[in-house]
């Protein structure tokens, strides 16, 4: 089991403006075992570049799993440069108020920081390239409604690992935006 980690000691995520919102170890896991996208942020030299992904949270080896093209940008970044920032994210309504400055969102959000290697070893990357796919099609059977994947295929893809150095999640999810009551109540037609 991965140690937890210390919200409060980890630089790249120790400062939040709204601390109330910061989630713990707990819900950061159980939001990326379910989450659908995240978006990688690498860089070549100065240039960062952000490549949106399904993936999987392989929870005992604390990492994200992802795949991508043999060759391409993101293979090029990060044998480059293997640091990666990771962020994860679902919204759900829109809030309105009768302030300006008070309209919100409903959002939950995970950042990853770690470093990205390639999965060299041919059995570990056909292991984990099939439990991506389970991630979202978990209703299909291996060697049943699908064949494994071939030598030949593993061949023609890059599958990564990112070994999660720090994180943070975050959620505001209230059901309204802070109203003024200096102004006017906005009609209940805005809060469908």
């Amino acid at each position: 089991m991965p140690r937890d980690y210390n919200l409060e000691k980890i630089l790249p995520t120790a400062h939040q403006r709204l601390p109330e919102y910061q989630r713990d170890n707990d819900w950061i896991r159980a939001f990326l075992r379910r989450a659908q996208i995240a978006h990688i942020a690498s860089r070549w030299d100065n240039q960062p570049f952000i490549t949106p992904s399904t993936f999987f949270y392989d929870e005992a080896g604390h990492r994200l799993i992802f795949h991508s093209n043999i060759s391409g940008r993101i293979r090029e970044n990060i044998e480059r440069h293997p640091e990666v920032c990771v962020e994860v994210s679902e919204m759900g309504k829109v809030l309105p108020s009768n302030v300006a400055l008070e309209f919100s969102l409903q959002f939950r959000s995970v950042v990853v920081f770690g470093k990205a290697y390639l999965i060299e070893d041919e059995n570990e990357k056909r292991q984990v390239l099939h439990k991506l796919i389970a991630k979202y099609f978990g209703e299909m059977e291996l060697g049943k409604d699908y064949r494994p994947a071939t030598d030949k295929e593993l061949k023609r893809t890059s599958v990564y690992e990112i070994k999660i150095e720090s994180w943070s999640g975050k959620e505001n999810w209230k059901d309204r935006a802070d109203q003024s009551d200096e102004w006017s109540a906005l009609d209940e037609k805005w809060f469908k």
